[in-house]
């Protein structure tokens, strides 16, 4: 009688007591240099700048300040609806003057890492060229990118077109040949900012079936609003409102607003459209702060 071959046999039962014996010795190594146990998945990063999820940089939303008490409130209103819209995402509110907390501080106070400074301006003047790289600068432990202003942009000119809605404006109106908007916005020496609220004030008037739209100015450059209704009125347009292109109720804005002989509208403040304006600027200045890191990492 032929013998049983007992080599397949005596082959598997070695490699079962060699693989038992591995997975012995491997259940007692230690954890690897990074710290986690092996086979157990990497936890997600954290930032610096406050431990936003994936290390995206702190969005610090800057506004001019204001010494009427609902001027801060409004703003911080606007940053809630903000963070609705991008849940874990680091979100700040500083000040140029006049309330706090002050832009400077709290860059003073930032842990380090990245941040995006989100002006709640409308132009490219003074505060957003100087004003806000002078506080940059002063803060070297903070990577810092400054976004785009407000204006112009259809968002912005979304949230206009609704709070005169709001006021009273109708479609009947926008195709009355005896109606007429001014753009009320706080002004500005700066010849590229005074461009930026002409394009506003272009878009605002497409955006309401052609109504002529004529920008004016609390300060600083001309025409104020009187000079602005003054000019419609001479086009034998009668029926004007003010459209109030300010982020919150403050001292020009309520001076704006004074000469309207028709209606008037209130502060963009929470408007979702002007929320999603601010996540829009913050987005490209952050996908610029990439290209060029990827540039000087090349």
């Amino acid at each position: 009688m032929t013998e049983p071959d007992t080599t397949f046999d005596s082959t598997a039962e070695l490699l079962g007591r060699i693989t038992a014996q591995l997975g012995d010795q491997l259940s007692h190594l230690p954890p690897t240099r990074t710290g986690r146990p092996m086979n157990r998945p990497p936890s997600r990063p954290t930032s610096r700048s406050g431990g936003t999820p994936g290390g995206a940089p702190t969005l610090i939303a800057v506004g001019h300040g204001s010494r009427d008490p609902r001027a801060r409130a409004t703003l911080a209103l606007l940053l809630d609806r903000v963070r609705e819209l991008r849940p874990g995402l680091d979100i700040r509110l500083a000040h140029i003057e006049l309330n706090a907390p002050l832009l400077t501080d709290t860059l003073a106070r930032h842990p380090g890492g990245d941040a995006v400074l989100v002006p709640l301006l409308f132009g490219r003047g003074y505060h957003v060229k100087h004003d806000l790289p002078a506080a940059a600068a002063a803060a070297p432990a903070v990577r810092t990118r400054i976004a785009a202003p407000l204006g112009a942009h259809p968002l912005l000119v979304e949230a206009l077109a609704d709070r005169l809605a709001e006021a009273g404006w109708t479609s009947a109106d926008s195709a009355s040949r005896s109606t007429g908007v001014v753009l009320a916005a706080a002004g500005s020496r700066d010849p590229e900012s005074l461009a930026d609220i002409r394009r506003t004030a272009a878009l605002l008037g497409e955006r309401l079936g052609g109504v002529p739209v004529v920008p004016a100015y609390a300060s600083a450059s001309a025409p104020t609003v009187p000079e602005a209704l003054r000019t419609l009125a001479s086009r034998g347009r009668h029926r004007i409102a003010v459209a109030s292109c300010f982020t919150a109720p403050g001292l020009f804005a309520t001076r704006a607003t004074a000469h309207a002989p028709w209606i008037a509208s209130a502060p963009l403040g929470a408007h979702p459209a002007l929320a999603r304006l601010v996540l829009h600027r913050y987005d490209q200045a952050v996908a610029l702060l990439g290209s060029r890191q990827e540039l000087m990492s090349a």
